[in-house]
């Protein structure tokens, strides 16, 4: 079948990237594989394919063109059409787009998502690790181990797309696969990491090849004995008020929402639906939500890779009087106050910490703080009292060196 024109890691040394393409070596055929193995190559995370450019790497954040002529649309055809099966290439014809992962030899799998521009095909093709990394490889908060042995409730794992939320939800699953006799049902689109039963059993659906959607597979799942199930997208007002459903009758549901805040998050789930049935819903929420974790990824400051940076909210029973007294603005101060029993934390005090530990660079930090000038003073020792008004500007003194700054409270 043709396909029509229609509508983390080390330091890289990318040596055949730069800014200004240079035509390859004759030698070299420009095929998936052949790409996919440079991605592998130079620890890009990414890889976007599009007319017109050369192939796009992305390395420690930032998007590399190879070292080669631009690509065709033709070229970009052929190297898509070599990858997809059958059913992918009638669901792109039917959708213009389609989601999928697949498996180059012993190199990797890779998820992919392909699509048209200007009437042109474009893909954009992400390295999935063959070994599901631990929680605390990946930097993530401890707390996180703790969440994964409840019971039953809701844990929401949020960010911007590209921020590892797909990775920490698989090693939350594999922690549990492994620590646990339960069954483990996922719902994804595509499904991109592969488990082994270990102690627990893990039955993973792919949507278009398994299920025809998530709400399908979701309302199936209540009736295939699942202990914990996890959804890689809540996409839906169909798919939220069901998982809400099998959170509140005894399942533990791990699920992603593209937001960059607990407080987000709460505010995302209840815009869903309609304002006759937000006080139900929030009922809902606040009865069984369990906690709320919104990561960054950073550039580690000696460029290996990236790090996390985290919020975490923890429902406490001031966080369920907020939810369900609609306060949600209260929400970040009994966040960044709630650190020792509750073990939540701000994201402004995690880059403090990360920031402390030289792990990443101060002026990146401060791009996403929440609150950058306090966040500055923190880092100068000087506590904000309420009251002032703190301007915006910097501070006329030097900032003293990560290595010299006192713990962050």
């Amino acid at each position: 079948m043709s396909i029509g024109s229609g509508g983390s890691g080390r330091r890289s040394n990318l040596a055949v990237v730069q800014e200004t393409p240079v035509a390859p070596e004759p030698t070299h055929q420009i095929d998936m594989r052949y790409l996919v193995r440079a991605l592998v190559k130079y620890n890009a995370s990414d890889l976007h394919l599009k007319a017109g450019r050369p192939p796009l790497f992305r390395v420690n954040g930032r998007l590399i063109p190879a070292k080669m002529t631009a690509l065709t649309a033709e070229q970009v055809e052929n190297i898509l059409q070599s990858t997809l099966s059958v059913r992918q290439l009638t669901e792109l014809e039917k959708n213009l787009q389609v989601d999928c992962s697949f498996k180059v030899g012993e190199i990797g799998r890779f998820r992919c998502n392909v699509f048209y521009q200007k009437g042109t095909l474009s893909a954009v093709i992400r390295l999935i690790p063959m070994t599901i990394p631990k929680l605390e490889d990946l930097g993530l908060p401890a707390v996180l181990k703790e969440l994964s042995q409840r019971p039953r409730g809701l844990v929401l794992i949020t960010g911007a797309t590209g921020n590892g939320k797909s990775t920490t939800l698989a090693a939350l699953v594999q922690h549990i696969n492994e620590t646990r006799h339960v069954h483990i049902l996922t719902i994804e689109d595509p499904i991109e990491y592969m488990f082994r039963d270990e102690k627990g059993t893990v039955t993973q659906r792919e949507v278009g090849s398994d299920a025809h959607s998530f709400a399908d597979a979701l309302h199936a799942g209540l009736r295939q004995d699942p202990d914990v199930i996890m959804i890689g997208e809540m996409r839906n007002i169909e798919v939220i008020q069901t998982a809400l459903t099998a959170a509140e009758t005894g399942h533990l549901v791990l699920a992603t929402l593209h937001t960059n805040s607990a407080k987000a998050a709460i505010e995302r789930v209840l815009d869903v639906f309609p304002s006759d049935a937000q006080n139900q819903i929030r009922i809902q929420l606040a009865s069984t939500l369990v906690g709320v974790v919104s990561q960054h990824l950073m550039v580690r400051a000696d460029g290996a890779g990236r790090i996390p940076a985290c919020e975490v909210m923890i429902k406490s029973p001031m966080v369920e009087n907020i939810i369900l007294k609609n306060e949600l603005e209260r929400l970040p101060g009994v966040i960044d106050n709630s650190n020792t029993y509750y073990k939540m934390q701000s994201l402004d005090r995690d880059l403090g910490r990360l920031i402390k530990a030289g792990l990443i660079h101060q002026d990146e930090a401060l791009k996403i703080a929440e609150n950058p000038d306090n966040l500055r003073m923190k880092l100068n020792g000087v506590e904000h009292q309420e009251g002032y008004v703190i301007k915006s500007a910097p501070p006329k003194a030097p900032i003293p060196h990560e290595n010299e700054l006192d713990d962050i409270e």
